[in-house]
Parts: C-alpha cells; structure tokens; sequence
C-alpha cells in the first residue's frame, strides 16, 4: 500500500484537521466538516479555537499547547462545540510535524467521535445523582412526619393510660374483696388496653420501617393505618372522618401509601388551622369533615383503585393549584410546611404504585384524587 493510500485511509475513518504554529487551520477533511457543521471555507484561516467549548477549562489547552510545543505527542478526550451548539466529545491526537531542522513546521490532530459513549456516561451518572437527590427529599418527608407522629403517639397514648389507671386502682380493691368476677373483667379490660396501645407502636415503627419490600397489600388497610396515626390530632381540632373503604389489594409498599395519606390529612389539618385564623371574627361554627374514600373504578375492561381525600376547608388558591406537587413548594407559612410533602407523596404514587394524583378544587374545599392501576387477576 502506498503513502497516499494510507493518508487516505486515515481521512476517510477518522476526523482530521492540520493547524500552523499559531493554531490556525490549514486542513480539515470531510469528516471534520460534517461532525463540526461547519463548511471547509468557514473553517480554512481561522483558529481552531472555533469549535472550542466554553465549559472547556483554560488549563486544559495550556497544558495541550505545553506539551505539543516540547515535541510531544497529545491525548485527550476534549469536549468541542458545532456550528450549531451541539456538544461534541473526541478523543484526540495531536502529533507536532518536524522539518530536517527537527523545527515543528504544523500540527496534525487525528479524532474519533465518541459523544454517543460519553453523553451515555453523563446521563447515567445524572440519573443516578437525581435519584440520590430523591432519596433525600424522601427521608426529608420523613422526618418532617417525625416529630408530627410522635405528638400523636403521645396523644393516643394519653387517654388508654389514664383508662388503664384506673382499671389497675379498680382491679387491685376488686383483688382485695376477692372479687373474682370483676378481678377478670378488669384483667381483661387492661390487656384490650394494653394491647391497643401495642398496635399503636407497631403502625407508627411500619411507617418508618425503611425496609418495606415490595408485595401486594391491603389497600384499605394502609389507609386505615394512616387514619389511626392522625385521626386524635385532626380530633383535636375539631375535624371529623367519614369513610368509605372497599376491599382492593394493590401491589406496592405499603407504608409508602400510608405515608401519602398521612400528607393529605396533615395538610387538611393546616387548610382548617388556616380557614380558622380568618374566621375568629365569625360567629359561624363550620363543621370541619374530611371524606376518605376507596373504590374501584372501570375505564374499559382496565380497573383502577381509587383512593378520595376531600375536605371542606375552602380549597387551594386557584393560582398555586398548578404548583403544589413541585418541589419545595408550600401555601404554608415556613414555619409548618417544608414544601416537600405533596412532591413525595406524588412521587410515591408514580415510581411505588405506578398511579397519579390529581387535585381539584370543590365548592367547599380540595378534592384528591389518587389512581392506581389494578394487576388482571387469572
């Protein structure tokens, strides 16, 4: 094979370009017209600084430039910038071209195109980034639940303890009048009391298990659980629950369910609190109720599980409706809310459950509504 078969066979499978001393361009083949955009006549007496991407660090050409003008050969994988402001990724080789003087007469630089590899690197890399930027947010949720969790564990436990005292004074004079008759009744009426206050611990240690596994579970049971953890709160203010639960099993994680509905009830907690501030002028008394409902549903021969949390709390202003699933933000002061509530509650329901929620608003207050799609059964 002759030398101009072996020029060409390196033109024609590689992206070829020639620069004098100073960096200008004095050749560029076919290859390098197309993966840059630009025609051979925009490219000829110009820099080669033309398709050098500004993200490209200064230190970088400095250390190019160092190494080429000692005689040496250059490799790199130097990000470049088309015409048209594509990102282009190329693995680079610059070689210096001596004279019978050993004085460096051009530079000839040979490329291959691999921004199909690395653009494939960054999205991996930017995806798994995002995914630890979930992780957080969804821990963040969490814990912001914490501390609301716990003033209800102390709620709940606050009157079976008191009930429980006085089973234990009326069971101890029952054992002193050997009356063992009502020394069995009480006996039995402190482990019901005990026992309840056990079940309380179990839904609460479920709901920060982090080790939930993905199965099939009891829709309607998850809900209740949610309802059992905040229901003496909401009670607290006056809110009342109404409910209608149908027998539906999802496949998902169940204290993830839990912990959207125990955000919905939270934030109808605050819409009331809220509603409240603006009426201490009235002398109206409006009966707070938040409706919880699960059903099935049909769209064709496909079935959803819907799950319905409504309350008359006067609704979300109309101009943040569109907002409220976004990150970080809250119609709360910052104070109550952290903004991150509804984002991870409508991320559960989309990466958990495969299902979406929605919000509108009704003539007395805000309606949610959340769908999950519901497996064929044989």
């Amino acid at each position: 094979m002759s030398l101009e078969q072996y020029i060409k066979a390196i033109e024609d499978s590689n992206i070829v370009s020639k620069t004098n001393t100073d960096g200008i361009i004095t050749f560029v083949n076919d290859e390098f017209c197309k993966i840059s955009e630009f025609s051979r006549e925009e490219l000829l007496g110009k820099s080669h600084n033309i398709v050098r991407h500004p993200d490209v660090p200064k230190k970088l050409f400095e250390e190019l430039w160092e190494t080429i003008e000692q005689k040496k050969t250059y490799k790199n994988t130097i990000k470049s910038i088309s015409k048209y402001g594509s990102a282009i990724y190329l693995n680079t080789t610059i070689i210096p071209i001596l004279d019978e003087e050993n004085t460096i007469v051009e530079y000839i630089a040979i490329r291959y195109d691999v921004t199909k590899e690395i653009r494939s690197t960054i999205h991996k890399e930017e995806l798994e980034q995002a995914l630890k930027e979930q992780k957080s947010l969804f821990m963040q949720s969490r814990f912001a639940s914490l501390g609301q969790m716990l003033a209800n564990i102390a709620h709940q436990w606050r009157q079976p303890l008191s009930e429980l005292n006085l089973v234990l004074f009326s069971l101890k004079k029952a054992a002193e009048k050997q009356d063992y008759e009502s020394l069995g009744n009480y006996y039995k009426k402190s482990k019901e009391l005990t026992k309840g206050m056990s079940k309380t611990i179990e839904i609460f240690s479920d709901f920060f298990n982090p080790n939930k596994i993905h199965q099939k579970f009891h829709l309607t049971v998850a809900v209740d659980d949610a309802i059992r953890m905040i229901k003496t709160d909401l009670e607290s203010v006056g809110i009342e629950i109404e409910t209608y639960l149908e027998d539906i099993y999802v496949d998902g994680i169940s204290n993830e369910l839990t912990q959207v509905v125990v955000n919905l009830l939270i934030n109808a907690k605050d819409a009331f609190i809220q509603q409240d501030k603006h009426r201490k002028a009235s002398i109206y008394k409006v009966l707070k109720k938040i409706h919880i409902r699960v059903s099935k549903s049909y769209i064709g021969t496909k079935s959803y599980a819907l799950i319905i949390v409504e309350d008359n709390a006067g609704g979300i202003p109309p101009k943040d409706i569109d907002k409220i699933f976004e990150p970080y933000f809250s119609t709360k002061h910052a104070s109550v809310g952290t903004g991150i509530g509804l984002f991870i509650s409508n991320l559960i329901i989309q990466k958990s459950l495969q299902g979406t929620i929605e919000v509108i608003n009704t003539d007395n207050g805000a309606k949610f509504t959340i769908t999950i799609p519901l497996k064929e059964e044989a």
